[in-house]
């Protein structure tokens, strides 16, 4: 461990970003960048998996459920998940990589080189741009974002609400001014709006390497060229690689700015630790069954699978730890396309060749008609169903800390 390991866990770091020496591999036909819209100005899921439903049709979807009694409404009278005071490193040194959920979305990671990484931030009540009463939390924070101990990187999924926030991210930069923030393309212009400049935005299967020094009187971020000093084995200092990855989502925070800007999952490697991130995505799109059908039963084997998963796990794993949703799934014809159900997420598991993971995008907010309690349920079971071994994929209290070991098989 370079001589930083050691240092008082609230130094910032300077930060020195590069493209990678040698391209990371990635899908032959990834040039083509068939998620990129024709006109240039939008994305696209370029995958059978994905049928898109348009803002209109989800508006008459509600109304039809509404109307005809089949809307549900999750109970959320406490006790719900667990909510624990967590409980951070003093150093930047572990033996182990370190998660902690800090509910939905996010996790902050500590990985065994020192690097401190918080994923999809949002500390706010509310998920949404207005206060709305269904939308507000039903379990608390865990902690405040000045109780964390230090953030380098901040790794943004997409630009939802319930991902995206921009008090957090403000907060983030007051308490973290030498923070950097990674987003997929399109995102970067909002961060520079709210005057937030260390940004990186990246396409997926694009990487940048990331060297974190003491900073001493120098910019707080350089960019340097491809193939610079931030390679394995080059100068000092803590070192990660991170890339944005497929997934399979949509991207809006206006009636008017759908798909404008693009979705990634990521990765994130330092230290010999490996990092999944799943965002926000669905597996396959699932048309709508009475409740009592199986989706994944034989009669469904012909539907489309997002084939992004296994191109991950081939090319860039295996990951010492994934990251994934299992939450919001409910009713399936309606969100399948864009949120994992349990077995979905059993299935990523497996694609993108994890070997080990925590659950995530669920237990906060009431985003779906599922009872709040019932995503970990159904992912036992899904494990049981994919033959995953016990252990390998589980869920937390929020605030919980769980810790991995790293390169093993």
């Amino acid at each position: 461990m370079s001589s930083i390991g050691g240092a008082g866990i609230g130094v910032g770091l300077h930060a020195i970003i590069s493209n990678p020496a040698q391209i990371a591999a990635q899908p032959e036909d990834a040039k083509d960048k068939a998620h990129h819209l024709k006109n240039g100005k939008g994305f696209t899921n370029p995958w059978d998996s994905f049928i898109d439903t348009t803002p209109l049709q989800f508006m008459r979807m509600f109304f039809w459920r509404s109307v005809t009694g089949k809307t549900k409404r999750p109970d959320t009278t406490p006790p719900t998940v667990p909510v624990r005071k967590p409980t951070f490193l003093p150093s930047r040194t572990t033996p182990k990589l370190r998660a902690t959920w800090l509910g939905h979305a996010c996790y902050y990671v500590e990985f065994p080189s020192g690097l401190r990484v918080l994923f999809d931030p949002v500390f706010e009540d509310c998920c949404a741009p207005i206060t709305i009463k269904h939308l507000k939390r039903f379990t608390p924070p865990p902690c405040e974002i000045e109780d964390l101990p230090i953030v380098d990187v901040v790794v943004i999924s997409h630009n939802h609400y319930d991902h995206l926030s921009y008090p957090t991210v403000k907060r983030i930069e007051k308490k973290f001014p030498d923070a950097v923030f990674f987003a997929p393309l399109g995102n970067k212009v909002w961060f520079e709006k709210g005057g937030i400049e260390q940004v990186v935005e990246l396409d997926w299967w694009e990487s940048r390497d990331v060297r974190l020094e003491d900073k001493g009187k120098g910019k707080r971020v350089d960019v340097v060229g491809s193939g610079s000093e931030c390679g394995e084995g080059k100068g000092s200092g803590i070192k990660a690689t991170i890339g944005a990855l497929p997934c399979q989502h949509v991207s809006a925070r206006t009636g008017f700015d759908k798909n404008k800007t693009l979705w990634a999952s990521w990765s994130v490697e330092s230290g010999g630790s490996k990092v999944w991130f799943g965002g926000d995505t669905g597996y396959r799109t699932v048309p709508e069954l009475d409740p009592s059908i199986d989706d994944y039963g034989p009669e469904f084997a012909h539907l489309p699978v997002c084939p992004a998963f296994s191109h991950i796990g081939l090319l860039r794993g295996p990951f010492d730890l994934g990251l994934i949703p299992i939450g919001a799934y409910e009713p399936r014809h309606m969100f399948s396309a864009m949120h994992a159900d349990p077995k979905d997420s059993a299935n990523i598991f497996v694609d993108t060749k994890c070997r080990n993971a925590l659950g995530m995008h669920w237990g906060t907010w009431v985003l779906t008609e599922e009872d709040v309690l019932e995503p970990p349920r159904k992912l036992k079971e899904a494990l049981r169903w994919k033959g995953v071994g016990e252990g390998k994929f589980g869920v937390c209290d929020i605030g919980e800390s769980r810790e991995f070991e790293s390169g093993g098989e």
